[in-house]
């Protein structure tokens, strides 16, 4: 039984691994990285608005999610409707240089 259980931690390693390469790959081609409560965007357009009801209505455009379950991470459009806190940071320029190593920090 500890086999299966270490091939599945092995496996969800290995998922994990790759999704980061994946990260470090695309990154330079968005402007944006989003954080909410249950996802990590990278996008090229954010728009985020306080609706009356105390929703915050955050909408991206040309974006990538963080999810290493999800088949296809490119997405034209999303929109996350939620009560917590939103961090939206602008990256570098496009033309900047930008450094990732080459393996997630332990």
């Amino acid at each position: 039984m500890s086999g299966d259980g270490e091939d599945i931690e092995r496996f969800e390693e290995e998922r994990e691994l790759e999704l980061y390469r994946e990260y470090r790959d695309v990154l330079p081609m968005f402007a944006y990285v989003i954080e909410t409560e249950r996802r990590f965007y990278l996008a090229n357009h954010v728009e985020v608005s306080r609706q009356p009801d105390g929703w915050v209505q955050v909408d991206l455009g040309d974006a990538w999610v963080w999810d290493m379950f999800r088949p296809a991470r490119f997405v034209s459009t999303v929109r996350v409707m939620t009560r917590r806190d939103v961090n939206v940071e602008e990256l570098g320029r496009r033309d900047e240089p930008t450094t990732i190593p080459d393996t997630p920090a332990q």
